[in-house]
This record gives structure tokens, sequence and C-alpha cells, in this order.
């Protein structure tokens, strides 16, 4: 009996795991909360790894040119992450609005809410693009980046911002998908996207230097962007988009851009302070960013899985909500919270024992090494609370309630994170030691606080 029960399991995982990263459409309004999550999360995790790919990918070519190179891939990432911001924030509308259609069963509502999400899209990636091409230098200058880094770095500054459209496209449209629930279509763009990546990235930089990264980067990501509009297009997903789905739809453009901006803003403000932080490393010589960046390139990469586990719980809030199962949602986002902070508790124990090794795989400058393996091991140490948090936050926004992040972000990263810092590293002489606490400790606070108003409930009763 053990053996049979035994076997009949393993089928039903490889089943599902199969059927997970197949191109159909999966109804998660009905059936197991556990196999809908299992579903969604196994393509989304997937997808958050190739994320996370080109970040590794770019730093560890990058920093064998050497100290100041990698000083200007962080501090120009420090200033990307505006750009990623407003990227999320216009994907969440879209999983938010793209979802509930799909929940209510009404697909040509859903297409049509991802191409007014596009057009948005393309309006605010003009006006970056136009700024980073003139003001690369003078974002670095402000960013407190010196001569040498400003010489070397702000081609590489200026390639990444001008060609902007790729990262905002890549994470709408894969927002789109997801909210549809083709969770495994975003997948395959990350994929195809890295896999250029990484062929593209030692051939650039060994015909152009520093710049030939930013190069390989937009070119990758420029490849996965038609893949999504292909399948957008083309594809056989529940999400077929049409020319006359773009006719500008002021009801449509209004309800997106009022999640939109608060979600921009929400993660606008996150950003912010992680620019702050940098800004702070920056006083502590280029060595310290250096390796401040390694280190946070080397949590991003594990951290993005788990963020493609917390976009699960944002689509199954907003198709449940949709369907009228405010109860069903709110399990959903319990379960997921939960195997988030088991997956990131054991990564937290990986990276407090290897943390040497790993920084190794990237450099052998002693002097970065040291402030990269101290951030590692204490930034982790809060990744059970970032688990549970991010989590909270996707269901948030999932639902169409970008407010109440926004709100949390505020306060907790520019009231106390910024200011406690500031007087930990400088007023208090902890150093570079200071600012890794204080994230730590920011993350616990924001985790807590999503988790006692999640319980209050008020986010399912948000329409949209």
């Amino acid at each position: 009996m053990t053996t049979y029960t035994s076997d009949k399991s393993n089928k039903s995982f490889w089943g599902y795991l199969k059927a997970s990263l197949n191109s159909e459409h999966q109804d998660f309004t009905t059936g197991s909360i556990r196999k809908a999550i299992f579903m969604l999360a196994v393509p989304m995790i997937l997808e958050m790894c190739m994320e996370s790919v080109f970040a590794v990918v770019d730093i560890f070519f990058v920093g064998k040119l050497g100290p100041y190179a990698a000083a200007t891939v962080g501090l120009t990432e420090s200033f990307l992450t505006i750009v990623y911001s407003m990227a999320i924030g216009l994907s969440m509308a879209a999983t938010a609005m793209v979802a509930r259609r799909v929940g209510e069963k009404n697909p040509d509502d859903a297409a049509k809410a991802g191409a007014q999400a596009t057009l948005l899209c393309f309006g605010i990636s003009i006006l970056i693009s136009v700024s980073g091409f003139f003001l690369a230098e003078d974002l670095l200058r402000l960013m407190g980046a010196d001569a040498k880094v400003i010489e070397l770095g702000h081609t590489y500054t200026r390639t990444m911002l001008t060609g902007n459209i790729v990262i905002m496209l890549l994470f709408l449209i894969n927002g789109i998908f997801r909210g549809a629930g083709d969770a495994n279509i975003a997948m395959r763009s990350l994929w195809l996207a890295n896999i250029c990546n990484i062929i593209l990235c030692p051939i650039m930089i060994h015909q152009f230097g520093l710049t030939g990264a930013a190069i390989a980067t937009t070119t990758g990501r420029s490849i996965g962007v038609c893949y999504q509009v292909y399948h957008l297009f083309k594809g056989k997903g529940i999400i077929k988009i049409h020319l006359s789905h773009f006719r500008p739809d002021a009801g449509v453009l209004k309800a997106l851009s009022k999640i939109a901006s608060t979600g921009t803003f929400q993660f606008i403000v996150a950003s912010a302070s992680w620019i702050a932080m940098a800004r702070l490393m920056a006083g502590f010589g280029s060595d310290a960013v250096a390796g401040y960046t390694i280190a946070i390139r080397l949590l991003i990469f594990f951290l993005m899985p788990a963020w493609g586990m917390s976009n699960a719980a944002a689509t199954l809030v907003g198709q449940n909500l949709g369907a009228k199962q405010p109860e069903r949602a709110e399990q959903s986002v319990w379960k997921t919270a939960q195997y988030n902070a088991i997956f990131l508790a054991a990564v937290s124990l990986l990276f407090v024992i290897g943390a040497e090794f790993f920084v190794g795989l990237i450099t052998k400058d002693p002097n970065v090494i040291k402030t990269a393996v101290t951030a590692l091991r204490i930034i982790s140490i809060g990744y059970i609370f970032y688990g549970v948090g991010m989590v909270m936050i996707n269901a948030f926004n999932g639902a169409g309630d970008s407010r109440t992040p926004t709100w949390i972000n505020l306060f907790w990263f520019w009231v106390f994170q910024i200011p406690v810092a500031y007087l930990l590293s400088g007023v208090l002489h902890w150093g570079a030691t200071g600012i890794f606490s204080t994230i730590v400790i920011t993350e616990a606070f924001v985790s807590i606080t999503s988790v006692i108003i999640f319980r209050r409930g008020k986010w399912k009763l948000i329409k949209i």
C-alpha cells in the first residue's frame, strides 16, 4: 500500500510539473489551492531565476574589469531601480486588472487592459530615454561616483538608460501573462533573453569593454520582448491582443494609471531607499561600493525566485476576487507565505555558512571580498522576513490595493531606514555594518506591518 501511494505521488508531482510548464491556460479559481500555487509558482520561480541571472552574469563578467567597472554597474543599477519601479508598477497594474477580468471570464477585456498598459509604458519610456541619453554623466556624479568611474562608465549608463524600453516591456508583458495565468510564456521569454545575454556578454565586453555589457543585456532583453510580442498577437494563450485593443480607452487608462501610479511610487520609495544606501556606501570608497554591489547581486539571485513565488499569490488573489471567492484568495496568500519563508530560511543558512565561497566566484580582490562577505552574511539573516513580506505586498497589489504597500514602504524605508542607516554608519561609526544591519531591521518591520494589515481584510473590498 505504501509503495502504491508513493508511486502515485511521484506521478502526480511529475504530471503537475509538466502541466505547469506547458502553454495551456489553467483555471485557478477552483480545485486544490496547493496545486494552484504549485502550477503558478514553478514557471514564475524559473522566470525570476532568469531575471536574477541577468544581474549575476553581468557582474560576473564586469567584475573581471576591476572595482571601478563593478562600482559603475552598482551605481547605475541603483538609478535603474527607478526604471524597474516604474516597470513593476505598470506590470502590477496590468497583472491586477488582467487577473480580475480573467477571473470574471472576460478575456477580451483582459486583452484590452494589457494593450492599454502598453500604451502607458511607451509614453513613460520615451521620457526616460531622452533624460538618460543627455544626463548620464550627471547622474553618476549625483550618485557620488569619482572622476575615474564617470570617465569609465558614463557610456554604460547612457546605453542602459536609453534602452530602458526593453526593461519596461519585459516586465510589463510578463505581468500581463502572469495575470492571465500563462506564467510559462513569461518564463520562456526570460530564458530566451538570458541565453542571448550569456552568449553576448563576454563577446561584447571583449569588443567594447564595460559598454559591451550594456549592449549585450539590452540586446538579450530585446530578443525576449520580441518573443513576448509574438505570443501576445499570435499565441494560443487566453490573452490575444488585436490592434483595436490599442485604441485609447479613457476609463481603462484611468484605472490602470491609478493602480500603476501608486504602485510605481510604492517601488520608487523602496528604490530610493536603496539608492540612499548605495550613496552612503560611496562614502567608504570604490572597493566598498564594489563589495556591496556584488553582495546585493548575489542576494537578488535568490530573492528573485522567492519573488516569483510571491507573484503566484498576486495572480491567485486577482483571479479569485474576480470569481467572487475572497476566502480562497486569502488562503492562497497564507499558504504561499509559508512556502516562501521556508525556502528563504534555507537560503539564509546557505549564505551565512558559504559567503566566502559565493563571493570568491566573482572577485579575488581582498578589500572587495571583505565588504561583500560581511554584507552577505548580515543582510541574509533577514531572509525569512523578506519571504513573508513580499508575499503580503504582492497580495495587496494583486487585489488592486497598491495604496497600502505604498504607505508601508514610505514609513519604513524613508522615515525609518535612511535616518537610522546614516545614524549607525556615520554618527555611531559602525561603518558599512551599520547600513547592512539597518536593511535587516527595516525589512523585518515591513513584514510584520504587512501581516497585521493583511489580516484586517480590507483588500477584499477593492474594485477595479
